[in-house]
C-alpha cells in the first residue's frame, strides 16, 4: 500500500513549512474547530500528518503527543510548536504507508486536514483504527466537498490545479470516506457550506 506519492509531495508540504508555522500562531478560520475538537483529546495521543503543529495549542498539558509527518521541514516547525506549548511529544518523519506504530497503543488518534493528500484515505483510517485502543477515540477536522451544489461544483474545476500546487484535493467526500472505513462515528458536524467536517468517532478494534 502506498498512501502518498512521497518524492513529489515532500517537496510541495516542506516549500509550506513557513507559511504553516506562521500561520499557526495566528487566530484563523479553524482554531475554533481545532479547539472545539481537541479539547477532548486524553492520554496517549497519535497524531499523524503533524504539519507545522497548528495542534499543540490546543492539547491538554497532560497529553503525551506521538506525531508523524513526511515532510522534514514540516516536523521542525512542529517541534517549535510543542516546546513552545509545553506538550510532551516524540516525533517521526516518514510516509504513513511504512509507520509501525504498535495496535491498540494509543488513547487518541487525531488527522486535521490531512485526509485531502492521500490516495487512500480509506486505507488511512483502517491504520488509525488498528492504533487506536479498543473503543478509544478518533478526532478528525477535514476539508472536502461543499454541500452547496455551486461551490461543489467550483471545487471539481479547480481540484486538479490544487492538487498540483498544495499537493491537497479540494473535493473530498468526507462522509462518502467516513462510511466505507470501520470507524464508528458518534458525532459528525459539518461547517462552512459543508466544506469542513469535524469528527469524533470510536475505534472498532
Amino acid at each position: 500500500m502506498v498512501a502518498i506519492d512521497n518524492e513529489r509531495l515532500v517537496k510541495v508540504f516542506d516549500k509550506q513549512a513557513d507559511k504553516w508555522d506562521r500561520r499557526r500562531r495566528k487566530q484563523t478560520l479553524d482554531s475554533k474547530w481545532r479547539r472545539q475538537l481537541l479539547a477532548g483529546a486524553r492520554g496517549q495521543v497519535l497524531e499523524i500528518a503533524v504539519g507545522a503543529g497548528g495542534n499543540f495549542a490546543y492539547y491538554d498539558r497532560s497529553v503525551h503527543v506521538t506525531a508523524l509527518d513526511f515532510s522534514p521541514l514540516m516536523v521542525e516547525k512542529a517541534k517549535g510548536a510543542a516546546k513552545e506549548n509545553r506538550i510532551e511529544a516524540d516525533f517521526f518523519v516518514g510516509d504513513i504507508a511504512a509507520a509501525d506504530f504498535p495496535e491498540g497503543a494509543y488513547d487518541t488518534v487525531v488527522s486535521t486536514l490531512s485526509m485531502c493528500a492521500y490516495s487512500d484515505p480509506v486505507w488511512v483510517l483502517e491504520q488509525m483504527n488498528r492504533w487506536c485502543r479498543e473503543d478509544g477515540q478518533i478526532l478528525l477536522l477535514e476539508h472536502g466537498k461543499s454541500a452547496f451544489t455551486p461551490l461543489a461544483w467550483l471545487q471539481n474545476l479547480v481540484d486538479p490545479l490544487q492538487v498540483r500546487m498544495v499537493g491537497c484535493h479540494a473535493n473530498r467526500d468526507i462522509e462518502g470516506i467516513l462510511n466505507a472505513s470501520p470507524l464508528k462515528v458518534e458525532r459528525h458536524e459539518r461547517h462552512f457550506f459543508g466544506m469542513v467536517d469535524m469528527v469524533w468517532a470510536r475505534s472498532s478494534r
